[in-house]
């Protein structure tokens, strides 16, 4: 009997008969013919499945980091472990004044559908992070997000509760964080995701006591940031519910596998794995450890300028006399003239106090802080015009540069690639 599907034949059903040699009867026969067409009928179907299925997975790895960045201030280890192929990510973002941007999600359902709302979700949350927002600032953000995703999913499909699509007030969970490694301080809020852990030098681990807030997709959620200082060498353990779904005892098996601190991350990451391993999982699980290392103090110096234009030239000199005893004498002019024009913007246009701070890390960072929550923008300065290049001299002799913004006032910054590194995208200098 053939195994036929509208428009394909999956193969043939062959019946044998031998202890009674007659011949099928009719009866026989479209018994076999309904056979066979039920199992074509579940044949498709599940070959339909595995198809999705792979090409869900295929696209959720293809949407997730292919590699984290290689810090000196933060040692990562990630795990990620597909099993429907469902919203679960993670990310490690570098930020400005080498600080680090931490993230764990996880979409609501399964499906391509999903994987794709997932990888919208972690482009808006890197734009986001980007712009220097605090964790629960950025997150409502994102929150606003998540929800017209949701409704735009509604609007395209004409259905408002398709298991595979995330609809209503619960689009994803989120827990984001950001540590500083020049004040060793995390700063960290949560929307509607399990409360991380952190691990002590020591082994010790404990919950990081954060305030819940809804789950994003509400389009009305308000966040509370909890902040922590590190000693050298604490863990963060941010982790998905999949992770902890195999069995009640999952939870005291993770801190179990914490507790040993004098192994590498990636490690501990795998015996993480061994432990928690489930055959009959139902959801993907993501786990993310972030090991802290703060910077030195010789890496980092600050002045308090006054808010006058006289200060300009007592800023670069400052500068100077620091590059040289970094040994940093070869992008010496690059960024005193940085600086020049930072701090005069900021003395011109922004308002008192003043202060200057250099960061040497990876990158060299000048920072440049004002009273004034003023944005710089830049333009395009006409050929008869004196004034306008500034930013662009900025722009042009730097790897990165932007604008963070606090409470009060407002930091300026420029990031510089080292003698002897090369960075992707870098600038060359003008």
């Amino acid at each position: 009997m053939p195994l036929v599907v509208p428009d394909a034949v999956l193969g043939v059903v062959t019946l044998y008969r031998s202890e009674q040699p007659r011949p099928y009867s009719q009866q026989d026969l479209d018994l076999a013919v309904q056979v066979a067409s039920r199992a074509a009928l579940g044949i498709d179907h599940a070959a339909s499945y595995t198809r999705e299925r792979n090409t869900a997975t295929a696209l959720q790895r293809h949407l997730l980091p292919s590699r984290t960045p290689d810090l000196t201030t933060v040692e990562t280890a990630h795990l990620y472990l597909p099993v429907s192929a469902g919203g679960d990510w993670f990310d490690v973002i570098e930020l400005s004044g080498a600080r680090v941007g931490l993230v764990v999600g996880d979409v609501v359902g399964h499906g391509i559908e999903v994987a794709a709302t997932m990888g919208r979700l972690r482009t808006a949350l890197r734009t986001l992070a980007e712009l220097d927002l605090e964790p629960d600032e950025l997150l409502i953000h994102l929150d606003e997000i998540a929800a017209r995703l949701a409704s735009e999913n509604v609007d395209a499909n004409g259905l408002g509760h398709d298991d595979d699509i995330p609809t209503g007030g619960r689009v994803a969970t989120c827990a984001y964080a950001v540590y500083d490694p020049v004040k060793r301080r995390l700063t960290l809020a949560s929307a509607g995701h399990p409360a991380p852990l952190l691990v002590s030098p020591e082994g010790e681990v404990s919950t990081v006591e954060v305030e819940t807030g809804p789950a994003l997709g509400t389009a009305h959620g308000t966040y509370e940031t909890a902040t922590y200082s590190l000693d050298d060498g604490a863990v963060l353990c941010l982790y998905t519910d999949g992770l902890l779904a195999g069995s009640d005892e999952a939870a005291d098996t993770l801190r179990r596998v914490l507790t040993h601190q004098d192994r590498a991350l990636s490690e501990t990451a795998d015996a993480i794995a061994y432990a928690l391993a489930d055959d009959q999982a139902e959801d993907d699980a993501v786990l993310l450890l972030a090991r802290a290392r703060g910077l030195s103090d010789d890496q980092a110096v600050h002045w308090d300028l006054p808010s006058d234009p006289s200060v300009v030239a007592a800023a670069r000199s400052l500068a100077g006399r620091q590059l040289a005893a970094w040994g940093l004498e070869d992008i010496a002019f690059e960024t005193e003239l940085i600086i020049s024009e930072l701090v005069t913007n900021a003395i011109r246009y922004g308002e008192g106090p003043v202060s200057l701070r250099l960061i040497r890390d990876r990158h060299l960072t000048c920072e440049v802080t004002d009273g004034s929550n003023t944005s710089p923008h830049m333009r395009r300065a006409h050929d008869t015009e004196e004034g306008g290049r500034g930013l662009y001299l900025v722009m042009s002799m730097s790897h990165r540069w932007g604008t963070r913004y606090a409470a009060r006032g407002k930091t300026v910054w420029s990031q510089q690639t080292l003698p002897g590194r090369t960075d992707e995208g870098a600038r060359s200098p003008a």
